[in-house]
């Protein structure tokens, strides 16, 4: 049996927190960790007739923020880990999840980032959305 690593147990949590943060907003999550050959897509919801492909990165205050308050919002965000070999696996993966699930071409469609930011000492985190962007 494997042992699951810190940053997959970070991640696993994350995903859970973006999937209640998605819930309170009204989403419908359809599926999560859509897993091709070319990617994977964590998270699949639906709001107001809209298909939401969501990339969640997640971090742990414990491990990756500087121990300075001053540079702390300046210098790591999540969102930075999305580099654009991944978003070309992102696009590939999710025409693959439109052919495959026979998917109108009429329906709409977007592609979203969720980061969260995970404080494990103070049992705490920080959810944020960046909605509709372009790959």
């Amino acid at each position: 049996m494997s042992k699951i690593t810190e940053k997959r147990a970070t991640g696993n949590l994350g995903e859970d927190l973006a999937c209640r943060f998605l819930i309170k907003k009204g989403h419908d999550i359809i599926e999560r960790n859509y897993l091709k050959k070319c990617g994977e897509i964590d998270i699949i919801s639906k709001q107001n007739n809209i298909l939401h492909f969501i990339e969640v990165k997640s971090v742990s205050c414990e491990t990756t923020l500087p121990t300075s308050h001053e540079t702390e919002s300046k210098s790591f965000r999540p969102e930075d880990n999305v580099h654009t070999w991944k978003i070309q696996r992102l696009a590939k993966t999710i025409q693959m999840y439109l052919l495959e699930k026979d998917v109108s071409p009429e329906t709409n469609w977007q592609f979203d980032i969720i980061t969260v930011n995970i404080d494990k000492k103070n049992r705490t985190s920080r959810v944020k959305m960046l909605e509709n962007l372009i790959i």
